[in-house]
């Protein structure tokens, strides 16, 4: 089976923290065929959110105008035949990014009563309000005597995830916790939405998000039980049997276009639509990934995933500590699936850019003879703030690691892996009147590399085989220097995929496999694959330097984890 050159087209569709992106491509051979982005307007506008509490919170309308938006874009920039040649859609979304829904599965926030209520609406992945909720999750999963569900989850549990949002919401009492018949992933949402399921518990949910974030597991018959959940609240417990106990990976159909969105998007109602799953999982598979290859997914996070075999028959499962699960079918069907990541990497970086841009973000320099082509750009503290990294990058290029002596933490959002701990704070130390900005800009990327090999060295620690590094997303095609810190401080060859968009082109790998054209999401990777655009390659003089540095990563970091805990 596969793709016939010119006849099939699948779509991949990736939402991101602030846009939507879809990718129309050949099925035959993964050739990109058209593309659009639509940015979330109130997510643009701040709305909803306040980054001083940590709570960020989207809009579902967002989501629905957005991807109508670049669906329709997408599809007239691959020709006017492409539409009748779609065969399938395959949706990613970050996660755990969950919202609370009524009987039918829509989002509360898409009710009148509630439209404006933050708490009816998604709690986006790097939402964490739900801090001392996890706190307490984790506590009783150690002590309550029975199953600790967190023993497939790396044994601790996030404020990132599932089930400590919806223990948020439950207990801020707020009118949508008390009307939710149910909660939904945000890549259960969209599947259901375009196949047009008008029942909560005809929902199809993802193997992928429920696994790795709501406890899902086979071996226990599906998620956390009633006994657990009602010593946290029982709400929750109402709110899981709302769930069923059945998963699905993104290599199973949810179902058909509905005649609406079928209209809505211009495609015919034949259109496979796949389950979904979350960004990092599609997307390691649009960056290649197989048994000991880790795939780096790198943007304003990362997510770091690797597959492996599963056990041989009467064998038990190793279970992998501190990281972010271990899931059978989260990525790909017949393996292991294995999650790991930082919760802020070029959110690290653009923290910097936010605080060198103030002044000019606050209209304190006027307009400084803004150009033509600044106020083009959106005014002269728009086109300052786009400057900066590219102006820090080629400074800090030139920095010895050694003579810096500025280091720095990455956890600048909580830490993600190894050892999930959003209580923890970003540090940095070694600062003198003489550290100026590319100084501190490179301590940030050899904080973010150091993050990265501290998640390797678990992985290996706990058996698990990196053999080989790819690297996609936007950092990872955008900064050299990144890329070159990362490969050093890992002492390891660092692919990186020439795909800007490989989450989206996981997907439409997804979406061919739905569709009938590959047996299954590897075999649509091997066709539809993008090449390797650059290989980062380590010094060896600067491995053996960052590895003193290191050393005192590991030191600052023991002090923040005791001292400066929020």
């Amino acid at each position: 089976m596969s793709g016939k050159k010119g006849q099939d087209y699948v779509i991949g569709i990736d939402f991101g923290s602030d846009s939507v992106r879809a990718l129309v491509v050949d099925a035959a051979d993964g050739e990109p065929r058209g593309t659009a982005v639509s940015a979330y307007r109130r997510w643009a506008r701040g709305e909803y959110c306040d980054p001083q509490a940590n709570r960020f919170r989207q809009h579902p309308l967002d989501y629905v105008e957005s991807l109508e938006e670049c669906v329709v874009a997408a599809l007239a920039e691959a020709g006017g035949e492409a539409a009748g040649r779609v065969r399938g859609i395959t949706i990613d979304t970050t996660g755990s990014t969950p919202c609370l829904a009524d009987e039918t599965g829509s989002p509360l926030a898409l009710r009148p009563e509630f439209a404006d209520d933050p708490d009816a609406m998604f709690m986006l992945w790097k939402d964490h309000t739900a801090v001392p909720q996890a706190e307490r999750i984790n506590a009783i999963a150690k002590s309550w005597g029975g199953v600790d569900y967190t023993m497939y989850e790396g044994g601790i549990y996030s404020s990132e995830w599932f089930w400590a949002k919806a223990l948020r919401l439950v207990e801020n009492g707020t009118a949508p916790a008390k009307a939710a018949a149910t909660i939904i992933e945000h890549c259960d949402w969209m599947p259901a939405l375009l196949t047009g399921v008008t029942r909560a518990a005809s929902i199809r949910r993802s193997r992928c998000a429920m696994g790795h974030k709501a406890m899902w597991h086979a071996s226990w018959g599906g998620y956390p039980s009633a006994a657990f959940l009602d010593r946290l609240d029982p709400r929750l417990s109402q709110l899981a049997a709302s769930l069923g106990t059945e998963t699905y990976t993104a290599e199973e159909a949810a179902g058909r276009l509905c005649p609406e969105w079928a209209r809505r998007l211009g495609l015919g109602t034949d259109v496979v639509v796949g389950i979904g799953a979350f960004d990092c999982h599609i997307g390691s598979v649009g960056g290649d990934v197989e048994p000991g290859t880790l795939v780096k997914i790198m943007g304003t996070s990362t997510c770091d995933i690797t597959i492996g075999p599963k056990p041989a028959a009467g064998r038990p499962e190793k279970l992998v500590a501190g990281i972010c699960g271990q899931v059978d079918g989260s990525v790909v069907r017949g393996m292991i699936g294995y999650e790991a990541g930082q919760s802020a990497f070029g959110d690290c970086f653009a923290w910097l850019r936010r605080i060198l841009a103030w002044p000019a973000r606050a209209g304190l320099l006027g307009d400084c003879g803004a150009t033509a082509e600044a106020d083009a750009a959106g005014g002269y503290a728009a086109a300052f703030e786009d400057r900066i990294l590219p102006a820090l990058e080629a400074e800090a290029a030139k920095i010895n690691p050694l003579q810096s002596g500025v280091v720095a933490l990455d956890w600048l959002n909580g830490r993600r892996t190894p050892d999930a701990d959003q209580a923890l704070t970003g540090a940095i130390a070694g600062l003198s009147l003489g550290t100026d900005a590319p100084a501190l800009y490179r301590a940030l990327i050899e904080a973010a590399a150091f993050g990265s090999r501290a998640i390797v060295e678990r992985m290996r620690a706990e058996g698990l085989p990196v053999e080989r590094v790819v690297a996609v997303g936007g950092v990872a095609r955008k900064s050299p220097l990144v890329m070159q810190v990362t490969a050093d401080i890992l002492g390891m060859d660092i692919a990186v995929s020439s795909s800007d968009q490989s989450c989206a082109l996981g997907g439409a790998m997804f979406a061919a496999s739905v569709a009938g054209l590959y047996a299954g999401a590897l075999e649509a990777q091997k066709a539809m694959r993008a090449p390797i655009e650059r290989t980062y390659s380590p010094d060896p003089e600067r491995r053996v330097a960052y590895d003193a540095i290191y050393g005192k990563y590991k030191a600052l970091g023991a002090f923040a984890e005791k001292e400066l805990r929020r």
